[in-house]
């Protein structure tokens, strides 16, 4: 069979096999930080067009990115036991066409929002599609991934507000890096082996489990004391200060369900604990905003 072609065993529909290509789930990450950021940047709700632009801007843009990896590591995904179905989900000139159409969704969202919007769009393409080369010469690969996902609350800020001169968007955004940064690195230790032996570039591959661990804790710490300082500038009080406080039962408990090494403990530190964090700090927030009502 090519690497090109789809597996005649794949017998989900097309949308779903998509999703699954794409992670579409994973959009959970992003996208409760481009809202939080959407409302506090607009001191409230915007207009419904604004956020049927930002959502469009959101998930084309995560789509674009998924794409933009997914052929970039085509060959190494079909070679890594984890991922090596993986190529056989859509077949490669379609996710290439997809990727040539969420590019645009994205820039025609964009240039609906406001000039300064329009012209970040390049920008924020380059900066989402870099990391998926970054495996290849740094073993910083998740660093990029968490400047990746911090451009979400600095587009839709800029949405909002048509300027990114406050410095509480760019405290968000680096709480978020750091927060993606950490729990990559969490992540990365199921590759850890492969990336040895197939010569790539990661954290782990390079320093090991023992000091991956540890470079996450350190870096969950720096995140919640930056979402605290966020939710500061921002005005909020308990009904932030609570989620917050429950984000910081949820990121220990990612770090305690890690250190089991297996499979499905990281799994599941991976995407449950960290979707929780997201949605418990965009929770906050919008009965925040609410209560200024």
């Amino acid at each position: 069979m090519s690497s090109s072609a789809v597996s005649p065993d794949v017998q989900e529909p097309f949308l779903f096999r998509f999703g699954r290509f794409i992670r579409f789930s994973h959009t959970i990450f992003a996208l409760p930080f481009a809202l939080l950021s959407m409302l506090v940047g607009a001191r409230g709700g915007p207009a419904w067009p604004v956020v049927g632009w930002i959502l469009l801007c959101m998930v084309s843009a995560r789509t674009a990115a998924m794409l933009f990896n997914r052929l970039a590591d085509w060959d190494i995904d079909r070679d890594n036991p984890r991922t090596q179905d993986r190529h056989r989900l859509v077949p490669k000139s379609l996710a290439k066409a997809g990727w040539i159409l969420a590019v645009a969704a994205f820039v025609l969202g964009a240039s609906q929002l406001n000039l300064l919007c329009l012209v970040l769009a390049p920008v924020a393409v380059g900066i989402i599609s870099f990391y998926s080369l970054c495996k290849r010469f740094t073993a910083y690969a998740h660093l990029f991934l968490g400047l990746a996902l911090a451009v979400a609350p600095m587009g839709a800020w800029a949405a909002v507000t048509g300027e990114l001169t406050s410095a509480t968007p760019y405290v968000l955004a680096l709480g978020v890096l750091c927060w993606v940064f950490g729990f990559d690195l969490i992540y990365a230790t199921l590759d850890m082996e492969f990336d040895r032996k197939a010569g790539l570039h990661s954290f782990p591959a390079r320093y090991g489990l023992g000091k991956t661990l540890k470079a996450a804790v350190g870096l969950h710490a720096v995140a919640v004391v930056l979402f605290l300082v966020f939710g500061m500038r921002a005005g909020f009080a308990w009904y932030y200060g609570t989620a917050w406080a429950a984000c910081v039962v949820a990121l220990v408990y990612e770090h305690r369900l890690s250190r089991k090494g297996d499979a499905a403990s990281v799994n599941r530190a991976f995407f449950l604990v960290n979707a929780v964090v997201s949605l418990l700090l965009l929770a906050g927030t919008a009965l925040e905003v609410g209560s200024w009502n």
